[in-house]
């Protein structure tokens, strides 16, 4: 007998992917909110497939699902009903702590607000995934350094997130997302808050890393501009694909 196949984590995943390029498919998702005593429906049954090293741009009006979209992809929460594989492992079937290592692992996040920690510098931010999956400080510390001179901050390594401009935080994010060698990146608004030239150049940086390194990318945007260069868009209406 053949033994089922399994994910990296060692769980078993829903037999071999019929397409090696299929690296995300969403089925029938659905999230609902309890607000007060009601229940706001965001995703209504949505599905989706992602293929390795594609670069993704999800857009639609505030509302229509687009950050929880992303959120319920990166296991940041969970859904309501629906299922979602990464390389045909069921996601929702692990615990809490594999999710978090199969984040750490897999997945990079880039939010409009940085979040950076504001008492670490740049260098110690861009670390700290690694640090969390307890690979060794001075080996973390030379891929820091290495990623943050790749997203042109050679020379801003020990600055703090209040010492940096807007775009080199934002870089200082993406670089953070790319420390474990991440797979998929996840960005919401990634130039958002930025001026018309550091956001083009923030978008150079994501398109290159699509590119040079493979990387998947899935981004949400309200710029038309951004959502024109993507090799694919989705649109959101009412938590359903009107379009992609």
């Amino acid at each position: 007998m053949v033994p089922a196949p399994q994910g990296d984590l060692g769980l078993k995943v829903q037999g071999s992917p019929a397409d090696p390029d299929r690296l995300i498919r969403v089925v029938d998702l659905h999230k609902t909110f309890l607000l007060g005593h009601q229940r706001i429906a965001v995703l209504r049954g949505l599905n989706l497939e992602i293929r390795r090293g594609e670069m993704v741009g999800v857009v639609g009006a505030s509302g229509a699902g687009k950050s929880t979209l992303l959120h319920l992809m990166g296991t940041l929460d969970r859904p309501s009903a629906g299922k979602v594989f990464f390389e045909e492992l069921d996601l929702f079937q692990l615990d809490d702590e594999d999710l978090a290592h199969f984040r750490n692992r897999k997945i990079g996040f880039v939010f409009q607000f940085h979040h950076l920690l504001p008492e670490f510098n740049a260098l110690e931010n861009t670390i700290m995934p690694a640090l969390i999956k307890r690979r060794p400080e001075a080996e973390a510390h030379q891929k820091g350094v290495e990623i943050l001179r790749e997203v042109g901050l050679g020379g801003r390594l020990y600055h703090k997130p209040g010492e940096l401009s807007g775009g080199e935080q934002q870089r200082v994010a993406l670089a953070r997302a790319l420390m474990n060698d991440q797979e998929v990146i996840l960005a919401v608004e990634p130039t958002g808050n930025l001026d018309l030239r550091t956001g083009e150049a923030i978008y150079e940086l994501l398109r290159r890393l699509n590119r040079e390194k493979g990387k998947t990318l899935i981004i949400v945007t309200h710029s038309q501009d951004m959502a024109k260069k993507m090799d694919r868009v989705v649109r959101l209406v009412d938590g359903l694909i009107s379009a992609n």
